[in-house]
């Protein structure tokens, strides 16, 4: 069986990461708590998240994508939420993506747990 160990994997310049090209990864991510003063647990490529009233968020890529025709998975959870409420991605942008945890036809809530990634082509 063959080991490859490495520290750093640059391009063929030697002057920066390689870039992904034949495979799909997510090209930004993250975890975060939307109550209180939301803060972000962990992310990738996330330069900031804004609290922009209840149920919302806005997620500030810190490499924006090529355009607005992305792909945005999401999940939250609010344990004492019933009917269960879903996190939407309600406008995406090369930028940014806005978020949304509400139940259709009711009141937007607040989770402690929210997750987002995006798959896409950085610009």
């Amino acid at each position: 069986m063959s080991e490859i160990r490495a520290t750093t994997i640059s391009d063929a310049a030697g002057t920066g990461p390689i870039t992904l090209t034949g495979q799909s990864a997510s090209k930004a991510w993250v975890n975060y708590n939307g109550t209180g003063t939301v803060a972000i647990r962990d992310s990738f490529n996330v330069s900031s998240l804004v609290d922009t009233g209840t149920g919302f968020w806005t997620v500030n890529y810190s490499n924006n994508m090529s355009d607005s025709n992305n792909s945005v998975t999401t999940g939250a959870n609010q344990n004492s939420q019933w009917p269960i409420a879903f996190l939407y991605a309600q406008g995406i942008n090369a930028a940014y993506v806005n978020l949304n945890y509400a139940q259709q036809g009711t009141a937007d809530y607040d989770s402690s747990y929210c997750a987002a990634h995006t798959m896409g082509d950085l610009a």
